[in-house]
């Protein structure tokens, strides 16, 4: 049976074990050692700054405390590491990156998503190098893959979430220079974002979307973050991007005019597949937490744990995990061996996330009343894991891209 794998006592890699169930490592032994080396990381000084900060689910560390995180785990060799090899990355397999992330979020730090910095950090431009010139490279790439600087990925808005082609922001060239007019919503990272990949049409014509993508500077004049709303996620990370004739040189397009959306989606069967991880490792979390908790609350003078409803409630939750956790990884296996997964990587979002969401349910009707207790991790894995199922195309979406793929019809 495939299980979790997680980091709460590997010291080398041979021990790299799940917390669940007994059973083999499956990536390889580099990653094993990456693993406990981050888990140290986890367990001691980003626990110490939880503590110091009293940092949880519920709150955003500020941005001072969130670069203390993205430097350190830079100068630890973690931060980059998905990266290229030309531009400082590990050059790890899919597979090693899936356990990695699955690792560090099965940790259930509230830094977690930090450790690699994924909302603001080298997973948001790795996949640009190749389309940036030197210019850009030098003053937006390099400055985030070395913690220096943040970045955002703005994409969506509220009439152009699912359907990308829709979306209203225009990029009007005047001169050298795009002048840039429209609102991004529910960027993650963009509250604590120095800049973004932002997407825009550049069409004259308002019948036709010509899609763009540009570096944008979120401090110059024109732009305004406006983060003071909250997700069901609880902490503030985010925010929309208001742009008011904001001037952007023209040396900040991205590639071609009109090739953003090539741009955007160019790695989308491998963005899919790597919410996956996250999604699995807060899914361990909560059925530890369930697992934990019913052994020690008693009920009727003995320990829950000991009813067979509670037993084959947990039997369930460990099957689901189980059976997410092996799709997830053989479709990095797949990816690896250069394989067209673009249905299992919609079948394996879709999956994870509505499997991952009925564990987190489960483990709150195993705790209770204490279950709803807002502050409690088990109700923030609910929300959160309840995000995970619109978040990076709503369930509904992979179930059209799976009937497409099965189908044989044209994208």
């Amino acid at each position: 049976m495939t299980t979790p794998t997680t980091t709460n006592e590997p010291t080398a890699a041979s021990s790299v074990r799940s917390p669940l169930f007994d059973g083999p490592f499956e990536g390889s032994e580099r990653a094993a050692e990456l693993i406990a080396r981050i888990g140290d990381f986890l367990q001691g000084e980003l626990d110490a700054l939880v503590r110091e900060e009293g940092i949880d689910h519920e709150h955003s560390p500020a941005k001072a405390v969130l670069q203390r995180v993205w430097r350190r785990s830079h100068e630890l060799g973690f931060y980059g590491m998905t990266l290229p090899t030309a531009m400082g990355g590990l050059g790890l397999s899919l597979l090693d990156h899936v356990l990695i992330k699955e690792s560090i979020y099965a940790s259930g730090s509230p830094l977690a998503p930090h450790v690699f910095g994924e909302l603001s950090g080298p997973p948001r431009v790795g996949a640009l190098a190749r389309h940036a010139t030197p210019m850009q490279l030098a003053n937006f790439i390099v400055p985030v893959a070395q913690a220096e600087k943040a970045i955002c990925f703005a994409l969506t808005e509220a009439e152009a979430g699912s359907d990308p082609g829709a979306l209203q922001t225009q990029a009007r060239l005047e001169g050298d220079s795009y002048v840039l007019n429209g609102r991004k919503r529910f960027i993650s990272g963009s509250p604590f974002a120095d800049y973004a990949v932002l997407m825009a049409s550049t069409s004259d014509s308002p019948e036709r979307r010509e899609i763009s993508a540009f570096f944008v500077d979120l401090h110059q004049a024109g732009v305004v973050v406006v983060s003071g709303y909250k997700t069901m996620a609880g902490q503030s990370t985010t925010g929309d991007i208001v742009l008011s004739d904001c001037r952007v040189p023209a040396t900040h397009l991205i590639g071609a005019p009109g090739r953003g959306l090539a741009l955007a989606l160019g790695r989308i069967t491998v963005n899919r597949l790597l919410h996956c991880p996250g999604m699995v490792g807060l899914a361990t979390v909560a059925l530890k937490d369930a697992r934990d908790y019913a052994r020690t609350r008693r009920q009727f003078g003995r320990p829950i744990a000991e009813f067979q409803a509670i037993q084959h409630s947990l039997a369930d939750m460990a099957t689901q995990l189980a059976a997410a956790r092996a799709l997830m990884i053989s479709t990095a296996r797949q990816l690896d061996a250069g394989g067209d997964a673009r249905a299992d990587a919609s079948m394996a979002k879709l999956f994870c996330s509505e499997s991952a969401f009925r564990i987190a349910d489960a483990a709150v009707q195993i705790h209770g009343g204490e279950g709803i207790v807002q502050g409690r991790r088990v109700e923030f894995l609910f929300r959160m894991l309840r995000m995970y199922r619109v978040l990076t195309g709503t369930s509904e979406i992979q179930k059209n891209i799976i009937a497409r793929e099965l189908l044989g019809e044209a994208p």
